[in-house]
């Protein structure tokens, strides 16, 4: 067997490095979600034939999950499209005509909606009683004026300082706390229902970052990630059919779906469990043995690659990041696995025989008046329901039937992940039952549910930058290796993509997709001679 050392010979062209030129690089794209399809359809339409996707589960699409149940469509992952100004996700719906079904009714406020911008919502607190709409639209002027502020600390180099720990929740609850409290022309109650929705709009804003709790998320880099301009859409037919796009030009073959990766060998490096399989494997080609990168399965299978592109998540990273590299990591890039932050968001269809709801209804927002002076948002096991901030309407009721879509996250999400269905349709009802003051709420036809926190192939939902992390982090997790201060070894030998390795667009599809698109196009640009 050829000795693991790198050669002597070798420089930093990748085509001398061990490559030959009467060959093509071999390039492994770890997960077959819209990171690593991007990247798989960018490199076999440039010319690239050894590609090979690796999908640990038995579907494609990662954290795009659509499931049809009758006639609709319900999103069990991604949702909205965000933004369609030089969006690529919004660029493939509109060249395929996914976005043009649509209802009259929603013509009218233009584009597609998933949920009536028509209605309002309703605030109800725990006691059965709706919010005045004038207090609500008044308190939602104030956060959304907070709101604003945090955007600054980044956008405008403002200094942060300590009493806000730095922290998006800490600085807005305390800056909305003192305005509420300091406005002469509320009387008290109506000063504590603000105060108790605080806490509401801040689990709205959890859910939106897929973090625990705004205190976490980092209140001088909250202002860097950007939104597309542009409204917001959806696809009626599935955001799964954006997956099936890029996947239309990907050959059958090249995916091989329930291939779940145990170890990356990288940087030539010095492996007896290498050396053992390929003396073992007859099958392996003598110049595989030498290989700079090999990817090793939980099958046992090894495979051999000039390149690999690593598009699992930010959570399988921090989970897994051990063993699943070797030689192990960089520290650099393992601090920023371990700062940058990544939690649950799930969501919670309930759908009904008919709706209890008015027609102006398009939400119910859970305002707990008890917790008009709580500083955390952590509750007990047995109180998870509490973190539940709201039920949307979908809409319209022609095209989803009278379904409600509820928003829970951070370990509440996890522990509701663990409860049967049956216990959650139960505390669901219970709770609309509570907040709107009607007792004769039936219990739902029919729940669906997502679980990606406890799902071992994605631990989490999307990526937010936590307290103490930067977007210089997300550029360190996107930094390929062998880091290129050695011109003994093969540059980009281990790439990494997914919406986490975006410093603008994290946590957005987009940004999955543009990273994929990046990655690939280093490899493009390294071999543009061969592929010419």
């Amino acid at each position: 067997m050829q000795s693991c050392e790198i050669s002597a010979d070798s420089t930093d062209d990748p085509l001398s490095s061990g490559l030959r030129r009467k060959r093509q690089p071999r390039i492994v794209v770890i997960g077959a979600g819209l990171a690593g399809l991007s990247a798989a359809k960018a490199l076999l339409e440039s010319g690239f034939t050894d590609v090979t996707i690796l999908e640990a589960t038995d579907r494609i699409g990662g954290r795009v999950q659509s499931v049809k149940l009758g006639h609709a469509t319900f999103e069990l992952g991604a949702t909205w499209i965000h933004g369609s100004h030089g969006n690529p996700v919004y660029h493939l719906a509109e060249d395929n005509g996914l976005l043009e079904e649509t209802t009259d009714g929603e013509r009218s406020v233009g584009r597609i909606s998933l949920y009536s911008k028509n209605g309002v919502a309703y605030h109800l607190t725990n006691n059965g009683q709706r919010i005045p709409k004038d207090v609500v639209e008044e308190f939602s002027d104030l956060y959304n004026e907070v709101y604003n502020l945090t955007q600054e600390f980044f956008q405008r180099g403002k200094p942060v300082n300590a009493e806000s720990q730095n922290s998006v929740g800490v600085f807005t609850r305390d800056v909305v706390r003192k305005r509420v409290k300091a406005d002469p022309d509320d009387t008290e109650a109506v000063k504590r229902l603000k105060l108790a929705m605080i806490q509401q709009y801040l689990k709205v804003e959890s859910c939106e970052s897929s973090s625990h709790s705004m205190d976490e998320v980092s209140l001088s880099e909250f202002g860097e990630w950007t939104e597309i301009p542009g409204a917001h859409h959806i696809i009626p037919c599935g955001f799964i059919k954006i997956v099936e796009i890029l996947a239309r030009s990907i050959p059958e073959s090249v995916i091989q779906l329930r291939k779940p990766v145990k170890c990356i060998h990288w940087n030539q490096s010095v492996s007896k469990e290498i050396e053992r399989v390929a003396d073992h494997n007859s099958d392996l080609p003598e110049e595989d043995k030498g290989s700079d990168v090999f990817v090793e399965c939980e099958d046992c299978e090894f495979i051999p690659a000039d390149h690999v592109i690593v598009t699992v998540s930010l959570g399988v990273l921090k989970k897994r990041h051990e063993s699943l590299f070797h030689p192990r990591l960089p520290e650099e890039k393992v601090m920023a696995i371990e700062k940058l932050g990544i939690n649950t968001t799930d969501k919670i269809f309930l759908e009904f025989e008919e709706p209890f709801w008015s027609s102006e209804c398009n939400s119910i927002q859970f305002v707990w008046e008890d917790e008009a002076e709580s500083e955390s948002l952590t509750y007990p096991e047995e109180l998870w329901y509490k973190k539940i901030c709201s039920f949307d309407v979908l809409y319209p009721p022609e095209r989803y039937g009278h379904v409600l879509s509820g928003w829970i996250c951070g370990e509440e999400a996890l522990i509701m992940e663990k409860c049967d269905d049956e216990t959650v349709a139960e505390t669901c009802t219970e709770m609309l039952r509570k907040f709107t003051g009607n007792p004769n709420i039936p219990k739902p036809r029919r729940i669906l549910r997502s679980s990606w926190g406890s799902n071992p192939h994605f631990r989490g939902s999307y990526s937010y930058t936590q307290v103490g992390s930067s977007g210089a982090d997300v550029e360190k997790l996107a930094k390929p290796l062998p880091y290129a201060e050695s011109s003994k070894t093969t540059p980009m030998q281990v790439m990494f993509s997914g919406e986490a390795t975006h410093r603008k667009y994290y946590s957005t599809t987009h940004g999955a997709v543009l990273s994929g698109q990046r990655e690939a196009a280093h490899l493009i640009e390294m071999y543009q001679d061969l592929l010419q």
